[in-house]
């Protein structure tokens, strides 16, 4: 009898979608083609160079070589309780309230091993980021999935709707600005949320991973700013999109006291926290001024205009989004035959263009592609023309 080399869980996941479109983006490469790559949201800007510095300082002292704290140092969730109440007014209280996350993925994967029991049903937008539907499945819930589509009046429409089905939700994660859709809410949308919370005895997961990719005035509001959110549920943030952090998987959960210890109960089994160097690093990235967030997210907003315009100028219509890095778009209508996955192996190979499927985020994002912003404004100039082939 041959050994065991997979359980039943890690059967339930088909190949991560970023993984392989990175082994067919390293195959064109490897042929010699330049490939231009809106494929994954990964920021091509360095990180800050004070936070930079700061690593560098800290990591020079031989004590913070030594095992951290899985809950974060008290300086950093310090700093996440100035950040909350400098951008929100809100107040969180650094002891009881706010736990560090090796970036977002990590710690809404733990949340949901720490909250959900199994067979537990959980509300999930599709389409939406993969890790909001597979923390449910790593966890042994029942996976709902509500449409987004339509925009958030319907959401909150289908969610009523899921709310009188048996047996009742227990959670429901939600992401806004939202990836993939780039949806984007106002704060009277949360007031709902939390009214509806309350009404049906559900938790709520906010991920605002890009609160500060944000354009033409629009403010991406917290969940936590919303009156009585904190009773029931809690928001987590990653500095990987607002700080150009990515690959430093360092964030934060904040809110419910008793959903953050029991996050924190679970990390201290998980893990020995981040490296405390990289902990100080973040505190300078939560306490650097807002104009340095402005600043990024107009870079963002010139990528958008530049690639929008030149879509529907060659006949691929797509409108702007107001948040998030990235383009939503459904697959031109001369091409609407394909599926999503042969649409972007397509433009791959006949445009050395990467993009994500649509059908990555989930069923209900058939039919549609997202673009990363995340190649600077000739690189998108290039795509366009390459793009513009296609369309001749």
């Amino acid at each position: 009898m041959p050994i065991q080399t997979e359980s039943n869980l890690i059967k339930k996941f088909p190949p991560y979608l970023f993984a392989r479109l990175n082994a067919e983006k390293l195959a064109a490469r490897h042929k010699g083609e330049d490939v231009i790559d809106f494929g994954m949201g990964n920021p091509d800007n360095p990180t800050p160079q004070p936070v930079v510095d700061k690593l560098v300082e800290v990591v020079r002292d031989k004590k913070s070589h030594r095992y951290s704290t899985s809950k974060g140092i008290p300086a950093f969730l310090k700093a996440v309780s100035r950040w909350y109440d400098r951008k929100y007014g809100v107040s969180i209280n650094p002891y009881t309230e706010a736990v560090s996350v090796i970036g977002s993925k990590e710690g809404l994967a733990h949340l949901g091993l720490a909250v959900i029991n199994r067979g537990d049903k959980v509300l999930v937008p599709s389409p939406t980021y993969p890790i909001h539907h597979y923390t449910v499945v790593i966890a042994g819930g029942k996976l709902v999935t509500v449409p987004i589509l339509d925009g958030p009046e319907a959401f909150l429409k289908h969610l009523d709707k899921a709310a009188k089905t048996r047996p009742k939700p227990r959670m429901l994660i939600i992401n806004f600005p939202h990836n993939p859709t780039t949806t984007c809410v106002e704060p009277e949308f949360f007031k709902e949320i939390v009214k509806w919370a309350k009404k049906h005895q559900v938790m709520v997961v906010h991920d605002l991973a890009y609160a500060d990719i944000v354009f033409d005035g629009y403010k991406s509001p917290s969940f936590l700013a919303t009156p009585g959110a904190k009773e029931v549920g809690v928001e987590i943030f990653t500095l990987s999109k607002s700080y150009n952090m990515a690959g430093w998987r360092v964030g934060f959960a904040a809110g419910n006291p008793k959903v953050i210890a029991s996050l924190a109960r679970i990390k201290s089994y998980m893990d020995y926290g981040i490296f405390t160097p990289i902990q100080v690093a973040a505190i300078t990235a939560l306490d650097s001024p807002e104009e340095n967030l402005r600043k990024l997210a107009a870079v963002y907003q010139e990528r958008r205009n530049i690639m929008v315009d030149g879509m529907n100028k060659m006949g691929w219509p797509v409108e702007k989004p107001r948040a998030a890095m990235y383009l939503w778009a459904k697959i031109p209508q001369r091409y609407a035959k394909m599926s999503s996955m042969d649409f972007a192996m397509m433009l791959l190979k006949e445009a050395a263009v990467a993009i994500s499927p649509g059908s990555g985020f989930g069923s209900l994002g058939e039919g549609y592609v997202r673009m990363a912003l995340v190649e600077n404004k000739d690189r998108i100039r290039q795509a366009l023309r390459n793009i513009k082939k296609l369309f001749s």
